[in-house]
């Protein structure tokens, strides 16, 4: 399947440390080869799939959207605001 990362994603991987920046790499290739990985969303995020991985005693999330043969990569980060950046980023797209 072919991948594509919007912005909030290439921005919260380019500033973190290498060692964490191929632990997201790793979870990106598992949901390649298992696209169902994530949870479904429910409600205004109902195309989304949130996937939970663990890093260092901390949790991450990493939203992503299936479309046809690709698989498109939106936000990653602790649960922390998650939802709300997610949504906020959508609104901002969508007003464009």
């Amino acid at each position: 399947m072919d991948r594509f990362f919007k912005l909030p994603f290439r921005k919260f991987v380019k500033k973190q440390s290498r060692s964490f920046q191929l632990a997201i790499e790793d979870e990106v290739d598992r949901i390649a080869q298992e696209p169902d990985l994530g949870i479904v969303k429910k409600s205004d995020l109902s195309n989304f799939r949130i996937h939970k991985f663990n890093y260092h005693q901390q949790t991450y999330l990493l939203s992503y959207r299936l479309q046809e043969a690709e698989i498109v990569f939106f936000t990653v980060g602790p649960h922390e605001n998650f939802y709300r950046s997610l949504k906020k980023y959508l609104k901002e797209v969508e007003k464009l």
